[in-house]
């Protein structure tokens, strides 16, 4: 295993990580650092805007400064370590901070499932009930729903990470990936995971399926009231202002469901990496691109912050 094989203590756990198998390890850490630079200027500048213009004080953007804040914390979880693994060349994580990645993974992943469909359904409000908006997505609602949002994702993850490091661990503590994550994790138990797993599905159902029903009835209901309307205007306007979000949804959900239910057999070591790096790394990269590209009111607001 040459640089990658240093020794551990009892608990800790080798991350095999993303330059294993990787010819050129130089350059695709490079390029994820690189990638991380880009999300995490991107997100805290979408916050800061957001912050500084009174034209963004609305529940849209209040919603987009959380997902914004969400990937933030989702980059800053990863690379850091991924990037301390390479300069030093040691591939260790205690146990201890195996959980506490884990915890995190599972909190951010829960609280953007949940803030994507909330979304939506800021959207669908906006759109379908115009002169109900300011009554069922007033300040205090939003801020009940995110505190709800966030109460619901980390314990969640704290469920999960109690359980998954209660578990009985085999000899080998080489994880085949670049973080402590749940499939990646079941692979060194010694013992039938099979029930853990079904239960497992039944949080995917709730925090991956349900939303993804509601994200899918909102936009329902938006087509089926921009088309009522008969207006080409209307309906362009409402993809305008829809399309950054179906985008986002699309990239998040879709890679998400690849990992979590697409069967075993179908499930390569490369695979789950590549999955992987996608939501974590790449997406909250893409994330503040495409709304800061795609929304006239935030190229506005950098414009404004720019020219001052």
């Amino acid at each position: 295993m040459g640089r990658w094989s240093n020794q551990t203590t009892g608990t800790d756990f080798i991350l095999l990580g993303l330059f294993y198998h990787v010819r050129a390890p130089k350059l695709l850490f490079t390029f994820i650092f690189l990638v991380f630079l880009v999300a995490f200027a991107g997100n805290v500048m979408m916050i800061i805007l957001i912050w500084l213009d009174s034209r963004l004080h609305t529940p849209m953007y209040f919603l987009l400064s959380q997902l914004s804040f969400v990937d933030l914390l989702y980059s800053s979880t990863f690379v850091p370590k991924i990037a301390t693994d390479f300069l030093s060349g040691r591939n260790t994580i205690s146990f201890i901070n195996c959980g506490i990645q884990f915890f995190l993974f599972m909190a951010l992943m829960g609280v953007e499932c949940l803030l994507l469909a909330f979304m939506a359904y800021d959207r669908y409000v906006a759109i379908c009930l115009p002169l109900r908006y300011s009554v069922l997505m007033r300040p205090t609602i939003s801020a009940s729903m995110m505190a709800g949002i966030w109460l619901g994702a980390l314990l969640n993850a704290l469920v999960h990470v109690i359980y998954t490091l209660n578990l009985p661990y085999c000899a080998s503590r080489e994880i085949h990936h670049f973080f402590c994550e749940i499939p990646a994790l079941l692979k060194l138990v010694c013992a039938d995971t099979s029930l853990y797993e079904k239960l497992i599905f039944v949080s995917g159902i709730v925090f991956l399926l349900i939303p993804i029903s509601a994200i899918l009835a909102s936009y329902g209901q938006i087509i089926f009231t921009v088309v009522g309307l008969g207006s080409k205007l209307g309906m362009r306007k409402a993809l305008t202002t829809c399309s950054s979000h179906i985008i986002v949804v699309s990239l998040f959900y879709g890679t998400t469901i690849i990992k979590y239910f697409l069967p075993k057999a179908y499930h390569t070591t490369e695979l789950d990496e590549i999955v992987s790096v996608f939501y974590t790394i790449l997406t909250p990269m893409l994330n503040p691109l495409i709304y800061s590209l795609r929304n006239k009111e935030v190229a506005g607001a950098l414009r404004k912050i720019l020219g001052r």
